[in-house]
């Protein structure tokens, strides 16, 4: 697949016209918050916000990327921004109330657990625009819609599908492992993905290559219960490691780093990162295979941009193969390892999915 295996990027917007830069305060933010402006200088009533979950704005995943969206709509929008990161639940209300009184018009929540804040925020600001990354917006477990919310979902299963059979192909111990952060849909779905294309390649190719960490036909696996205990996601891929695991896929935000560590101590072993191309983001792109791509900068800035032109939506945006919302990124050093039959076999999958043939199925579906 080499390079072509990363699906295309949207089109980038032109300028808007009449838009200059200048530097604007955001005003004082509350304890343990990081806020910023992010624009100098624009004439433009459109400020867009976003609030991390308590991975922060350097998890090398769904942070960064949603942070990298936002910068690129100032860069090229001539927009106003801040930004706040939380360290815990507790903070997201307040974050949130916080750039509501720095006159923010569009709020973007990263994350499952930040669900709460960003719907109740929605709900008492109808004039302004919210956007929830990674999920739906629930109330008591059920979806609703709100005319000034937007989720922006990914059907992650189908980039994990091909993840897991390139795994499964290029495994020289019979087993995978996986891991997640906190049990909720936006990670298992990942790793529903990641068995059944492991499953896939045993059924294609009669193996048996095994998936620890993870039973989709339970639901039950390993967990380190947050996005950012590094030294249990070490130790959870340690662990795998010694039996036997010799690729690992961490869905775990900043917690993934912690697989990079584990896996840096141990020859013979590689990385299949998540959320953003891992090649890039860490500073370990020699131990990663590819990672399994969520386009959420891309998603963050046309969400942006439709924002700022009249045109916001709260309509769900969900990034599949199809629409290059999600994918597999570059081998990038593991080019030349990886088979030109299984680079081609990969690529025929990617087909299949995007037009229907196979279907991946997942109780995690966004």
């Amino acid at each position: 697949m080499g390079s072509k295996s990363r699906f295309t990027r949207f089109a980038g917007a032109a300028l808007l016209s009449g838009f200059a830069l200048v530097t604007s305060a955001c005003g004082a933010p509350p304890e343990d918050t990081a806020a910023s402006s992010a624009s100098s200088g624009s004439d433009s009533a459109v400020k867009a916000c976003v609030v991390s979950d308590a991975g922060g704005f350097t998890d090398k995943s769904f942070n960064q990327s949603a942070k990298a969206g936002l910068d690129r709509a100032v860069s090229e929008l001539g927009i106003e921004s801040a930004t706040a990161e939380s360290h815990g639940a507790a903070e997201y209300a307040p974050n949130i109330s916080n750039l509501v009184a720095q006159d923010c018009t569009i709020i973007f929540g990263v994350g499952y657990t930040i669900n709460d804040a960003i719907r109740d925020a929605a709900r008492a600001n109808p004039d302004i625009d919210f956007a929830l990354i990674d999920s739906r917006i629930t109330e008591d477990n059920n979806v609703i819609e709100l005319d000034n919310a937007k989720p922006l979902v990914f059907s992650t299963a189908e980039a994990a599908y091909l993840g897991g059979y390139l795994a499964a192909g290029m495994t020289q111990t019979g087993k995978i492992g996986t891991w997640g952060g906190m049990q909720i849909p936006s990670v298992a779905i990942f790793m529903d993905g990641l068995a059944d294309g492991i499953a896939r390649y045993n059924q294609d190719k009669g193996t048996s290559v095994e998936l620890l960490g993870w039973d989709k036909a339970t639901q039950n696996g390993s967990f380190t219960g947050d996005f950012t205990d590094t030294a249990k996601g070490k130790q959870l891929t340690t662990n795998m490691i010694a039996q036997g695991a010799d690729i690992i896929h961490p869905v775990a935000g900043n917690a993934g780093n912690g697989a990079l560590a584990a896996v840096r101590e141990a020859a013979g072993t590689s990385v299949i990162w998540v959320d953003s191309d891992g090649y890039e983001s860490t500073s370990d792109g020699d131990i990663i295979m590819t990672s399994v791509i969520k386009e959420i900068d891309q998603a963050v800035y046309d969400t942006i941009k439709a924002h700022a032109d009249g045109d916001f939506s709260s309509e769900a945006y969900v990034g599949t193969l199809a629409n290059g919302g999600v994918g597999l990124a570059p081998y990038h050093d593991y080019d030349s390892k990886v088979s030109d039959d299984l680079k081609a076999e990969i690529e025929s999958l990617q087909k299949e999915i995007e037009d229907g043939t196979t279907t991946v199925e997942t109780t995690n579906q966004p």
